[in-house]
C-alpha cells in the first residue's frame, strides 16, 4: 500500500523523477521522461503495479519498517535515509545523477553501526503497471525487457527471481557500501554503460552546490527558499527547458474523489511563475531557457496559444483513463494525458506576457521574437478580451467572464505598453492605451460588488475566488484601494478554513458547482500564500508572517508541498511535489524579508 503523499521524497535528474517513501520503496518512476509511462506505478495501485523496496529486511507478510530519520544531504536532491534495528543501524542514499547517457536511479546501501540483514525487492511494471517484461541475465547484469523499454539492474550483491519479482539479500558491517543501479536504455540499443555509482554521487553532490550557490536570496527564510528552488529546478526538463506542474498524475485533491489530474506538462501560467520567481532569486540561465521553449512551442501560431503543453512543446495532450489502476487510495479515476489543454484561458496571456517583461527587466539578452510575440498576443487579446473563458482553475462547467482572466488581460497590456513606452518595441501605444482602460473599467464596474465591497468570481455571480488576491500584486489596483482590502477581507471571512488557509472557491460538495465537477477539494495551498503577501502589503505584516510561518509547518520533513492541504485530515493532498506552492512560498519569503527590511 503506498504511503502518505507528505510520506514521499523526491529525487529526480531533470529529465525524470522518483518518490520514494520512508520505508524505502520508490513507488512512481517514469522512464525516460516525467510524461513517460510508469515503470513503477505502485503509487496509484498496489505492489503488483511495481515498486522498488530497499531496506532491512523484514518478516514476511509484516509491514516494512519505516526509516528512524532521513534528510537532503544539505542543498542537494541527494537523499539520506537512516534505520536503526535490533542488529545496528543502516544508511541508504538514493539519487539521480544528473543525466550524460543512460537515466539513473542510484541506491547506495551503507552499514552504519553493527550488522544489518537487508533485501532489495524490485517489481517492474511497464506501462504503468499493465506489462511484465522479460526479466533475464546477461552475464553479471540483470535486464527486464518489455517493447521499447530496457532497465538494467547493476550490484554486487546477488540477485534472484521470485514471484514475478528480482530480489537481493545481503549483510553490510560498519562502513561497508554496496550500491544498486538501475538504469533504462531503449531495448534496441546496446546495453548501457556500466555505472560508477560513487562517482555519480560525487558528480551529483557537486552539481547541486554549484547550482545553489547562485541563489541571490540571503534572507531569514533561506532553507525553505533554497528548498523550493531545487524542487522548480527538479521540476524543470534540462534538454528543452519546460517545466512540469508536478511529477505525477492523479494524486487526488480529495481522498477516494474524482479530482485527479495529470500535472506532468509544462503549464504556461505555472512556467511563467516559476520563471518569475528563478528570476528574482538569481537564476537567469533558466529564465533564458524558458523563453526558448516557449517560442518554440508557440512558434508561428500565437493566435491558438494554448494553455499547457508537452515538456518537448508538444500540442497533442488527449486525456485517458487507466481502468486498471485502482487509484491512489482508491481515488478514481487515474487519468493521463489533460483534456484541460484546448480549453480557453484568458489569464495565461498575462502571465506569459508579465514573465517576459520581467525577463526584459532584469537584463535577459533581448530576443527580437518574444518582442514580436507579445504584441501579437495583446492583437488577440485586444479582439478576444471580453469574450467568458474557462479561467485559471480550468473549470469543466460552462464558460464565464471571470474577474482574475479580464485582470490578467489588463496586465498583458499593461506591460506591453511599458515595453513601448520605453521604446523597446513599436506599436499603435494610444489604441493600446485606451484598451488597458477599457478592461479597467469593465472589470471594476462588472465584477464588483458594492454592497459587499469586495471584487467577486466572475461577472454577475455573488461567490467568491481566492485568484482576487493577485488584484494588488499585479498592480491593478494599489493595496490600500478600500475595494482591495474589502476583497481580502471577505476572501478570509468565506474562504478560509479554522486554520486560516485559503479555498480557491467554493465547492458544491455532492452535487457538480462552478468546475462542473463533483466533491470538494483541500485548501489551495499557493491561495494561501497570495493571502499572506496581501496582508502584507496592506501593512498587516505580523498577521502575513504568522500565516507564512503556519504554512512552512504544512512542508514534510524534507521540505515539500503537494497542491493543497486537507484541513479534516490533515494530510496533504493533490500530486506532489506541486511547482505551484513552491512558486508563491518563494515569493512570499521574499515579500516578508522586504517588509522586515524596511521595518514592516
Amino acid at each position: 500500500m503506498a504511503g502518505r503523499i507528505e510520506d514521499y521524497a523526491l529525487i529526480g535528474d531533470m529529465q525524470t523523477a522518483a518518490l520514494v517513501c520512508r520505508d524505502g520503496t520508490a513507488d512512481w518512476l517514469c522512464l525516460p521522461r516525467f510524461d513517460s509511462h510508469a515503470a513503477f506505478a505502485g503509487l496509484l495501485g498496489t505492489e503488483e503495479h511495481g515498486f522498488w523496496r530497499v531496506g532491512p529486511a523484514h518478516p514476511s507478510g509484516a509491514a516494512p519498517p519505516r526509516a528512524d530519520r532521513r534528510r537532503y544531504r544539505g542543498d542537494s536532491l541527494v537523499l539520506e535515509s537512516e534505520w536503526d534495528t535490533a542488529r545496528g543501524t543502516v544508511r541508504i542514499i538514493d539519487f539521480m545523477p544528473p543525466r550524460d547517457g543512460a537515466p539513473q536511479l542510484i541506491r547506495i546501501v551503507e552499514g552504519v553501526s553493527g550488522r544489518v540483514p537487508m533485501r532489495s525487492a524490485m517489481r517492474l511494471r511497464f506501462s504503468y503497471g499493465r506489462v511484465v517484461p522479460w526479466v533475464h541475465k546477461v552475464g553479471d547484469r540483470t535486464v527486464a525487457v518489455a517493447g521499447p523499454d530496457s532497465v538494467w539492474l547493476d550490484t554486487t550483491a546477488d540477485t534472484f527471481g521470485k514471484d514475478l519479482t528480482t530480489y537481493s539479500d545481503f549483510t553490510v558491517s560498519p562502513g561497508e557500501r554496496i550500491a544498486l543501479t538501475l538504469s533504462w536504455q531503449p531495448s534496441h540499443r546496446e546495453p548501457p554503460a556500466l555505472p560508477d555509482p560513487e562517482g555519480a554521487l560525487e558528480a551529483t553532490e557537486e552539481f547541486w552546490r554549484e547550482w545553489v550557490a547562485h541563489c541571490t536570496y540571503h534572507g531569514p527564510y533561506r532553507d525553505a527558499v533554497i528548498r523550493s528552488l531545487i524542487t522548480l529546478k527538479a521540476l524543470t526538463y534540462a534538454p528543452t527547458g519546460g517545466i512540469v506542474a508536478a511529477p505525477t498524475t492523479s494524486l487526488p485533491e480529495e481522498i477516494g474523489g474524482v479530482r485527479n489530474w495529470d500535472y506532468r506538462f509544462t503549464w504556461l501560467r505555472d512556467a511563467a511563475i516559476t520563471l518569475s520567481s528563478l528570476l528574482r532569486t538569481g537564476y537567469r540561465e533558466e529564465a533564458r531557457a524558458w523563453r526558448e521553449w516557449l517560442l518554440r512551442a508557440v512558434a508561428g501560431d500565437p493566435e491558438n496559444l494554448q494553455i499547457m503543453y508537452g515538456i518537448a512543446g508538444e500540442r497533442e495532450l488527449g486525456e485517458a483513463e487507466l481502468p486498471w489502476l485502482p487509484g491512489y487510495e482508491n481515488s478514481q479515476p487515474v487519468r493521463i494525458g489533460n483534456g484541460a489543454a484546448n480549453q480557453l484561458q484568458l489569464d495565461v496571456y498575462g502571465e506569459v506576457t508579465e514573465a517576459l517583461h520581467l525577463a526584459h527587466m532584469t537584463g535577459l539578452a533581448r530576443n527580437d521574437y518574444a518582442s514580436v510575440l507579445q504584441l501579437r498576443l495583446i492583437s488577440y487579446l485586444e479582439d478576444h478580451w471580453m469574450e467568458p473563458d474557462e479561467g485559471i482553475w480550468e473549470v469543466r462547467g460552462p464558460r464565464r467572464h471571470f474577474v482574475h482572466s479580464k485582470v490578467m488581460a489588463w496586465v498583458a497590456v499593461d506591460r506591453t505598453i511599458k515595453l513601448i513606452e520605453a521604446g523597446d518595441v513599436d506599436g499603435p501605444l494610444e489604441r493600446w492605451r485606451e484598451l488597458r482602460d477599457d478592461i479597467h473599467r469593465d472589470v471594476c464596474e462588472k465584477g464588483y460588488d458594492k454592497e459587499r465591497n469586495t471584487f467577486t468570481q466572475s461577472y454577475g455571480s455573488r461567490e467568491l475566488d481566492a485568484s482576487l488576491l493577485l488584484i494588488p500584486q499585479m498592480g491593478f489596483l494599489p493595496p490600500d484601494d478600500k475595494r482591495v482590502i474589502g476583497t481580502i477581507e471577505a476572501i478570509q471571512r468565506e474562504l478560509s478554513t479554522p486554520d486560516g488557509f485559503v479555498l480557491r472557491y467554493p465547492t458544491a460538495g455532492e452535487d457538480a458547482g462552478v468546475d462542473g465537477l463533483a466533491g470538494d477539494e483541500g485548501a489551495f495551498l499557493a491561495c494561501s500564500f497570495w493571502l499572506a503577501d496581501d496582508l502584507a502589503m496592506i501593512g498587516r505584516v505580523d498577521e502575513a508572517r504568522q500565516l507564512f510561518e503556519k504554512l512552512l509547518a504544512l512542508r514534510n520533513d524534507l521540505g515539500l508541498l503537494a497542491e493543497e492541504w486537507d484541513p479534516r485530515l490533515k494530510r496533504q493532498v493533490g500530486n506532489f511535489p506541486q511547482a505551484f506552492s513552491h512558486v508563491p512560498l518563494i515569493d512570499t519569503a521574499l515579500r516578508l524579508t522586504a517588509s522586515s527590511a524596511f521595518g514592516g
